[in-house]
């Protein structure tokens, strides 16, 4: 079995985990952080993908897809900061 389709699996298994605990998440924070770990998987998708397959122009897609979600993961922070979420506190 080649190493690429070994880590696309796990990084598929991990996908549909995080998806589950997004579904699921008790409190908004749970989503977004979950959020923020399906767009690293899928970043690590496309990266594997990219390399096993010759293809650095889609280095240049991750690249833009990993700016927008730090900008994404900012402005929630930026948003909780102001008080506009709230959720229960364990």
């Amino acid at each position: 079995m080649r190493i690429e389709l070994l880590l696309l699996l796990v990084i598929n298994l991990a996908l549909v985990l995080t998806f589950w605990r997004l579904v699921r998440g008790p409190t908004l924070a749970d989503r977004v952080v979950a959020l923020d770990l399906i767009t690293t998987l899928i970043i690590g998708d496309i990266v594997v993908f990219a390399i096993a397959n010759d293809q650095p122009l889609l280095l240049d897609l991750v690249l833009v897809l990993a700016l927008i979600a730090f900008l994404a993961t900012v402005a929630f922070a930026h948003y909780i900061e102001k008080g506009g979420a709230t959720w229960r506190k364990s």
